[in-house]
């Protein structure tokens, strides 16, 4: 059973890993791998750890939603804008796996602006800001999800 936590556990580390670039709730996937680990034989995490890691792949689901929004608004955009660019990033993973996140994002922010009647220069500003958000939030799940991998990676150091 052990083995099985450790191997399920290590995936969840690595397709977290992935998720966190992609729609999927990456620090999540992390962080349960984190408690699988925990519950095996191998390694005992501390609680402050867990639930610090806990807390802060909670707050980044919100944040990953919001980011993208947030850089709309920062930059000029509204609210058409923002829902574009959650609808364009939803429809990019579709029609353009890998880039279509990124361009989605962009091209749903842009087109939300214009069919708010914002003129071209102003909607373009406020789909570069969403797309700010959006790598933004890419960026703090990477490191969010690198962290739990060293922690792991470090708590299990002695076993192997």
């Amino acid at each position: 059973m052990d083995i099985f936590l450790l191997l399920i556990g290590g995936l969840c580390l690595v397709v977290g890993l992935a998720g966190a670039i992609l729609p999927v709730p990456g620090p999540g996937l992390s962080f349960a791998g984190l408690i699988l680990l925990h519950i095996s034989s191998y390694t005992h995490f501390t609680s402050t750890w867990l639930v610090t890691f806990g807390i802060l792949s909670v707050g980044m689901a919100v944040l990953d939603f919001y980011l993208p929004i947030w850089g709309t608004q920062r930059f000029g955009g509204t609210r058409y804008g923002a829902v574009g660019a959650v609808v364009g990033m939803l429809l990019g993973i579709v029609v353009l796996p890998g880039i279509g996140l990124v361009v989605g994002t962009f091209l749903g922010a842009l087109a939300g602006e214009l069919l708010a009647g914002l003129p071209l220069k102003p909607a373009t500003r406020a789909a570069v800001g969403s797309l700010i958000g959006f790598l933004t939030g890419v960026l703090v799940q990477v490191l969010l999800c690198l962290a739990m991998i060293v922690y792991a990676i470090i708590g299990l150091w002695g076993h192997f």
